[in-house]
C-alpha cells in the first residue's frame, strides 16, 4: 500500500505535473467525473483507463472549444 493520493479509478493527480498534451504541449485539466484529461488548447479529452492516462491522439475524444 502507498501513501499516494488517488482519486476515482486510481488516477494519481500528481501525474498532471508531468503530463502535457501530445499535440500542443499545453497543460491538461483533470475531469474526475468523466475520468479524462482535457486539453483546452487542442480541443481533446484523453481517457483515463484503470487509472492510466491514454495519451494517444487517436484515442482522444474531440470536445467543443
Amino acid at each position: 500500500m502507498t501513501d499516494t493520493p488517488k482519486n476515482g479509478a486510481g488516477f494519481d493527480r500528481r501525474m498532471l505535473d508531468g503530463l502535457i498534451c501530445p499535440q500542443t504541449h499545453a497543460t491538461l485539466r483533470y475531469d474526475a467525473d468523466a475520468q479524462e484529461l482535457i486539453s483546452e488548447a487542442a480541443g481533446l479529452a484523453f481517457p483515463i483507463r484503470d487509472g492510466i492516462p491514454v495519451m494517444l491522439i487517436d484515442e482522444a475524444r474531440k470536445i467543443d472549444p
